[in-house]
């Protein structure tokens, strides 16, 4: 498979701080990958190391078959997790010189404006000012600035940042037709269900190096499945049951508890569940919790993020 982004051993210091730690990925061309980690993590440095702002300390680095990704500044879209635009300037007119910027004459950077806001649903705000749009709506615009030169790569630094639930939807379905035309897509966030969402391939980061890097089948395999138990069971009883590993409980605001334990690795519940009747325990839920990408960013961060 072609890669349109490829790292080797980078690494990147300031002064005695270790940001990123030998880090080595390869970002498939034409899919969705997303780099995920909590703040700190590193993102933010390799990416911007990816896109030539900052020379890494030490390791090799190509873009889109180059070794230096502003010679290649052309075919890169950004969005940058600084949010920033030209408040007094309209969508129409902001999205055309982020164009031109990259190399597209006026005209065809207004037109392109035009059908991106028309597509979006802004055509109606296309000549207001930005000072005046919704941070969601504002947002947009910006992706959109970085969209319109059709970029083949395409990075986006915590692109759902302060977003409500509404418009992340709406970047999502974006972030996918970005991708249904071909481009590659390289995104971070520190919020694993939108990778768990859209990606074809993670790379996961603690403290600057890496922990994991495939696709987000493999990486929930990382972490064990659970089963949750509700009702007017203790924590005791629970733990009489066959096959059970580690438990956690809370109670219920409408009264009894919550139970989750860990299954091991061969484990279906199955034989807890027939205790649990043969013994005439009060349960009102039991069900099999299949690991999110959350719970395996923790597995194997050994919980240090």
């Amino acid at each position: 498979m072609v890669n349109a982004v490829t790292l080797e051993g980078v690494s990147k210091t300031y002064d005695d701080f270790h940001a990123v730690r030998d880090v080595s990925f390869e970002v498939p061309a034409g899919r969705i990958t997303g780099f995920l980690g909590p703040n700190g993590a590193g993102k933010t440095s390799t990416l911007r190391m990816i896109l030539g702002l900052l020379p890494p300390t030490a390791g090799r680095i190509s873009v889109l078959g180059a070794d230096d990704a502003t010679k290649v500044r052309e075919r890169i879209g950004f969005l940058p997790e600084e949010r920033g635009l030209y408040k007094r300037m309209t969508p129409i007119d902001a999205i055309a010189f982020f164009a031109g910027l990259k190399g597209v004459p006026e005209a065809e950077g207004r037109k392109r404006a035009m059908a991106l806001l028309e597509a979006q649903g802004l055509g109606f705000a296309m000549k207001r000012p930005i000072k005046d749009l919704s941070k969601g709506m504002a947002q947009k615009v910006q992706l959109l600035s970085a969209l319109a030169h059709e970029p083949e790569l395409v990075v986006l630094d915590e692109p759902f940042s302060g977003l409500d639930p509404v418009n992340q939807q709406a970047l999502e379905a974006m972030i996918r037709e970005i991708a249904a035309r071909g481009a590659t897509v390289l995104f971070s966030t520190h919020v694993m269900q939108h990778a768990e969402r859209l990606c074809d391939k993670v790379v996961l980061m603690a403290r600057g190096r890496k922990v994991f890097d495939g696709d987000v089948a493999t990486a929930r395999c990382a972490a064990p499945r659970a089963l949750v138990l509700e009702g007017d069971l203790v924590a005791e009883e629970v733990a009489a049951l066959p096959g059970l590993g580690e438990i956690t409980s809370e109670p219920l605001p409408e009264g009894g508890w919550r139970h989750v334990a860990r299954l091991p690795e061969v484990g279906t519940g199955q034989d807890a569940l027939k205790a649990a009747f043969a013994r005439d325990l009060s349960l009102r839920r039991f069900e099999l919790k299949e690991p999110s990408l959350h719970d395996a960013f923790i597995v194997l961060t050994g919980g240090q993020a």
